[in-house]
């Protein structure tokens, strides 16, 4: 969905440093949030100044040594977090675990207590071994998908998807699907409008071979009724198809009543709300990362009238098609 205004505060961003880490991965994740605190600050009038400390952290507070063999310096060992950025790394994971034991018990602290956790590729391990993924959805990168299925058969491995949410805690599936996580995150945190300005500066001309996703649906699977998440994954393949709820309901075996109210139950959204934004999510990534004209974007989300598509648009973000599309395109 469209944040038009940040959601919660932002006091610090935690980048976890150990050794054989990609450093390319880590200062990605730097970058991304250190502009986006600047951005911030020059949001609200104060010039410059950063709103929110983004920090390399590691588990004893001391330099690593990347899989390049370059020595990072650190800010400080493990602490108190509101995003924790898990970069992806090249070792065996067993040693890792047994090099930093801090880690895990971090992790379950640091979410436990509301914060927001993303493991990059063989970052997610991380997350995957804390147990915090066990009966969520999450992915990795495809070199790892059969090791991560041996090793954590109670998480659903969904290897379809580039990117994951659930409960908090965000699965990148590699270097590119972790731009549209940040971006997403800066959405979250501090509005559209420094998101926009941080993927003008920062993104260039990164090619996707997938779509960027509807991020924020995972916390609405979070739910026992099988039934109903099986639609709700039906839906996010045919959100463009012409199809009549009736039909959905009839197809597994619920009356539309039934179904209209077990849906809303499962995922506090009604049927058609929950489409309109699967639809509306893909918009928008077609707008920000395509030249194709309104009116083909509509067609290709499910809608034939590129006037209610624009108007329904509208209800969803504040903003018209064209003017979110040119928000990426103006000049910062």
């Amino acid at each position: 969905m469209m944040f038009t205004q940040p959601t919660a505060s932002l006091r610090r961003v935690s980048i976890l440093a150990i050794d054989n880490v990609f450093a390319s991965t880590l200062m990605q994740a730097k970058d991304f949030f250190h502009l986006a605190s600047l951005r911030y600050g020059k949001q609200l009038g104060l010039g410059l100044q950063p709103m929110f400390e983004t920090r390399l952290v590691s588990p004893d507070g001391q330099p690593v040594r990347s899989f390049s063999d370059v020595m990072l310096p650190v800010d400080s060992g493990l602490e108190q977090a509101d995003i924790i950025i898990l970069p992806a790394f090249w070792d065996d994971f067993d040693a890792l675990c047994q090099r930093y034991p801090q880690v895990l018990p971090w992790l379950r602290e640091q979410h436990a207590r509301g914060a927001v956790l993303c493991g990059e590729a063989s970052g997610v391990f991380w997350l995957a071994e804390a147990g915090l993924l066990d009966g969520k959805e999450a992915t990795t990168y495809w070199r790892f998908f059969n090791q991560f299925e041996e090793r954590f058969p109670k998480v659903s491995l969904n290897q379809d998807k580039h990117l994951t949410d659930a409960d908090n805690l965000y699965c990148a599936g590699g270097t590119t699907s972790a731009c549209d996580l940040y971006i997403y995150l800066i959405e979250r945190f501090c509005g559209a409008n420094v998101a926009q300005a941080v993927a003008r500066d920062i993104l260039y001309e990164v090619q996707r071979n997938y779509t960027p996703g509807r991020m924020g649906f995972g916390g609405q699977k979070l739910h026992q009724d099988l039934i109903i998440l099986q639609i709700q994954h039906w839906l996010e393949e045919h959100f463009a198809d012409k199809f009549r709820f009736e039909d959905v309901a009839r197809n597994h075996g619920m009356s539309i009543r039934n179904f209209m109210r077990r849906f809303q139950s499962a995922t506090g959204d009604k049927p058609l709300h929950y489409l309109q934004r699967l639809r509306i999510e893909t918009a928008k990534g077609l707008l920000s990362g395509t030249r194709k004209s309104i009116k083909t974007i509509s067609y290709e989300v499910g809608y034939d009238d590129a006037s209610f598509f624009a108007r329904l648009f509208r209800q969803h973000t504040e903003l018209s098609p064209n003017q979110y599309r040119q928000q990426f395109m103006q000049e910062a």
